[in-house]
């Protein structure tokens, strides 16, 4: 049970995947009141998703690697004194003092409970993990077409196939994992498409050589795909769905170096699923929101500036995993347990324990080294934007196409996703911008110099839809501030239900 408003926790940590685990784990280890919150009645985040127990899975490990490690890591959180607050969407942090922050959630399945929640903890972890970046194609809105992560989702949380004959396409390295997965389970795939390819990685041998469990890793998903006569197509894209009711078919087209399609070399492949995804993206949202500093990623996403102990620019904050930049449950699981006893030295005015700290840091610092060369060698292009049509929809909440923010941008001088959002609505729409920002700020960026630039960091003043009545109900000092002018222009609205939206 969550303390008394007039009781603080020392440490709130926000996200129970293997980071915020592990930083509850250390942190409630060294002696520190925690609590941990999370939107889901389960532990794992989103790498280890387990069926719920009203399914009765008899092998709900059978698709995890590493499952053993996660389940030693989840009965040391079962055996501390950390509360671990269920079913809790938190939708902003405020900081009240130096030492005084407080998390504001909603509770419920869908933050629908009748009670909003609030936190109060001398410091706070941010563990929130990441979101699939996705880039549109023609006929990627068709039934049938689903992200990459969300079908392994729905293969580990549901016991479910998203269809039997399933493409898995994009970049990155979870197309592996998820086109393993679904082979193992039963599926049939006929092609593993990757739009970039695999010897980048060999432009960086000594991360290779330091990280020897990536590439075992790698050869067991490798030797999966080989035994289900699974085909790899590297340097190849999906660059048109087909079908009327659900996808049918797609056309997987060679790309240049740039990701440009190279002409005359589409062909189609039947299916009756595709499964798509270009890499994460670090969700930050409520960092930036409190103005933490930012870094530029190399594969050009958006992630937290941390020093060596993993504290943000904003003193107080923590951060760890995915935040700080995509690298695995591994290197969460380490950044989280640095970032709890880096807690728990400062909040007890004691040194941390020497040992244990360095060589978590040094297991970080190499870790993180092959991160970085996993996003260099996977980093999208400047000529993806060649593949969409102009009546290609790329924001589907708004429905704008393609053709409407080339408009904006030849036609009414819009030079970045800002803009185009105020000309065009793209980005205005239920997910504010988290399907479509990568794909508007890259059309948006075709009329400058640089051809190509990443989405900027999104600082809003709500993380998750809210209740109006929750909002009027806080009390003044409780309301969250605009970061920036934008954040609070009312260009969202209230969204259905009486909610209104991060705008």
């Amino acid at each position: 049970m969550a303390r008394s408003a007039s009781e603080p926790y020392d440490l709130a940590v926000l996200g129970a995947g293997p980071a915020g685990i592990a930083g509850a784990v250390a942190a409630s280890e060294a002696g520190l009141s925690v609590a941990l919150l999370d939107a889901s009645d389960q532990t794992g985040g989103q790498y280890f998703r387990h069926p719920a127990p009203t399914l009765r899975a008899r092998r709900p490990h059978a698709l995890h690697h590493d499952w053993p490690a996660f389940a030693r890591l989840r009965g040391r959180l079962e055996a501390s004194t950390a509360d671990h607050l269920r079913a809790h969407h938190v939708w902003t942090v405020t900081r009240e003092s130096a030492d005084a922050w407080t998390v504001h959630a909603l509770t419920g399945a869908d933050g629908d409970g009748e009670h909003p929640v609030r936190i109060r903890a001398r410091a706070v972890l941010l563990a929130t993990g990441a979101s699939e970046r996705h880039l549109p194609f023609p006929g990627w809105t068709l039934p049938g077409v689903v992200a990459a992560g969300g079908a392994q989702a729905m293969l580990k949380s549901g016991l479910v196939l998203p269809g039997r004959r399933i493409v898995v396409a994009g970049s990155g390295p979870l197309l592996l994992a998820v086109a393993s997965s679904l082979a193992a389970a039963g599926a049939h795939v006929p092609a593993v498409v990757e739009a970039s390819g695999y010897l980048g990685y060999a432009r960086h041998p000594r991360a290779l050589a330091t990280n020897p469990h990536k590439l075992l890793e790698a050869a067991a998903h490798g030797s999966v795909l080989l035994r289900h006569r699974v085909r790899p197509l590297t340097r190849s894209a999906v660059t048109e769905a087909h079908g009327t009711d659900r996808v049918e078919a797609v056309t997987v087209t060679r790309l240049d170096r740039h990701w440009r399609p190279v002409p005359g070399t589409g062909r189609r492949i039947a299916c009756d699923a595709l499964a798509v995804g270009h890499g994460l993206v670090p969700q930050t949202e409520l960092a930036t929101g409190l103005g933490c500093a930012t870094r530029r990623t190399p594969d050009g996403t958006t992630a937290l500036a941390l020093d060596g102990l993993q504290r943000t620019s904003v003193p107080g904050l923590w951060a760890a995993g995915e935040t700080g930049g995509v690298g695995g449950w591994l290197l969460a699981r380490v950044e989280g347990e640095l970032a709890g006893l880096a807690v728990a030295a400062q909040l007890r005015g004691r040194p941390a324990p020497g040992g244990r700290v360095a060589e978590l840091r040094r297991r970080r610092d190499r870790m993180r080294a092959f991160a970085d060369a996993m996003a260099a060698a996977h980093a999208p292009g400047p000529g993806w934007t060649g593949w969409l049509t102009d009546d290609t929809e790329v924001c589907r909440c708004e429905e704008v196409t393609a053709g409407h923010v080339r408009g904006a941008v030849s036609g009414l001088g819009a030079r970045d996703a800002r803009t185009v959002k105020l000309l065009t609505r793209a980005g205005m729409g239920w997910c504010q911008g988290r399907m479509c920002g990568a794909a508007v700020a890259c059309l948006a960026a075709a009329g400058t110099a640089e051809g190509t630039v990443p989405p900027s960091a999104e600082r809003r003043p709500l993380a998750v839809p809210v209740p109006l009545g929750v909002l009027a109900a806080q009390p003044e000092a409780a309301q969250p501030e605009a970061a920036e002018p934008e954040a609070t222009r009312p260009e969202g609205g209230a969204g259905p239900h009486g909610r209104a939206d991060p705008a």
